[in-house]
């Protein structure tokens, strides 16, 4: 895990563009003591192979394979553009992270930072931010954007006989998850949820909240509350607005009266459907649209290779889902780079794709092919 202090931190930077910010990075790595001073060029030469711009504000520019001996010691290096820096292709980036890493230790920098990448509203945080106190509560993920809503926050089939049961267990959840103070239970269970039909509630509290976040909880039982069937509860603690993409995403399903596709679902399905990624591809495939293939990087997928095959992956019109069937398995969206990043692919690690669509075949074996020839590193 990176951990950042506000030595690591200059503010209030300026750069006629991404040249001279690089070369300011390589200086910030060399003065202190993680690079040797020729460890620019490495730079420089990976910003020529392919951009280091990854999204939100954020780029992070570091040094070529064949320089990795000049680094001393794994480190960053963090300057802050807050009147931005053109990175070319219309990308404007207002905090450049200079990477110093020995082996693929940045791998670990690379997916922390894909919250932060992922979510909406950096930008301009970043561009904002007066202080390194900000920057790095930003970077650690101190800052919630996204709402809390994982497997530890849905229980299915409770029994539950009404709906104090189901509002007690549901804010249990919240609290139990850090979302929430005892007190928010109590509030909880004093309010009436609002039926958004067939069966499904919700309800939510801003008082005695610490994080945002959202929890689902469905009965096994045959229950009633005010003469209409209870079947699951949605429950939210609210306390900025990080809440609000769950919101439209259930918004979206009700206005479309496809309840029955939360109360039929399982949990994974439930993320999906709320966190409102694409589903497509994500169950069992068969061997016409499925593959595996092992990564042959000597450092695994950090940006360029990340970016060659996110690249390859977007020639087509299908659907493709990568897994890493060596880290935690669950499929992403293969066209995002951000998500591929998250992924932690190391040398050997083994990458399931799954594809969906009229060019499905061919696009599995484009990709088998990139990853084959090193996906731009040989």
């Amino acid at each position: 895990m990176l951990k950042l202090n506000n030595t690591d931190i200059h503010l209030a930077q300026r750069a006629s563009d991404k040249t001279e910010a690089i070369k300011s990075l390589a200086n910030s790595l060399s003065a202190k003591g993680l690079v040797d001073d020729a460890y620019v060029s490495g730079m420089l030469d990976r910003e020529n192979q392919n951009s280091t711009f990854l999204g939100n504000g954020i780029a992070i520019p570091h040094g070529t394979t064949d320089t990795r001996s000049m680094v001393k010691t794994t480190g960053v290096a963090i300057h802050h553009y807050p009147n931005g820096v053109d990175w070319a292709d219309g990308n404007t980036v207002y905090l450049a992270i200079g990477i110093a890493a020995k082996s693929d230790e940045h791998l670990s920098i690379l997916k922390q930072l894909t919250k932060v990448l992922g979510a909406d509203g950096v930008e301009d945080r970043l561009r904002e931010s007066k202080s390194e106190e900000e920057i790095i509560a930003l970077l650690s993920g101190e800052v919630q954007f996204e709402a809390d809503f994982d497997a530890s926050l849905i229980q299915l089939d409770f029994p539950a006989s009404d709906m104090v049961q189901m509002s007690a267990v549901a804010a249990g959840l919240l609290k139990n998850t850090g979302c929430a103070e005892n007190a928010f239970v109590a509030d909880i269970v004093t309010k009436s949820p609002t039926h958004l039909g067939k069966g499904l509630w919700l309800v939510g509290c801003e008082k005695h909240v610490t994080r945002s976040g959202l929890s689902f909880v469905s009965t096994a039982n045959d229950c009633q509350f005010e003469n209409q069937p209870v079947r699951a509860l949605l429950a939210f603690s609210a306390c900025n607005g990080a809440h609000q993409a769950l919101l439209n995403n259930l918004s979206k399903i009700v206005f479309s009266n496809d309840q029955d596709k939360l109360l039929n679902a399982d949990v994974d399905q439930l993320l999906t459907l709320l966190k409102g990624d694409d589903a497509t591809g994500s169950q069992a495939a068969t061997s016409d649209n499925q593959a595996v293939f092992k990564i042959k990087n000597a450092h695994g997928l950090h940006a360029r290779p990340g970016a060659m095959l996110v690249a390859e992956a977007k020639k087509f019109e299908s659907n493709i889902r990568v897994a890493n069937l060596d880290g935690d398995a669950k499929p992403v969206n293969a066209k995002s780079l951000m998500k591929v990043i998250a992924l932690g692919v190391k040398h050997g690690h083994q990458l399931q794709f799954t594809a969906e669509g009229p060019d499905a075949s061919v696009a599995l074996e484009s990709i088998g092919k990139a990853i084959s020839s090193g996906l731009g590193e040989g």
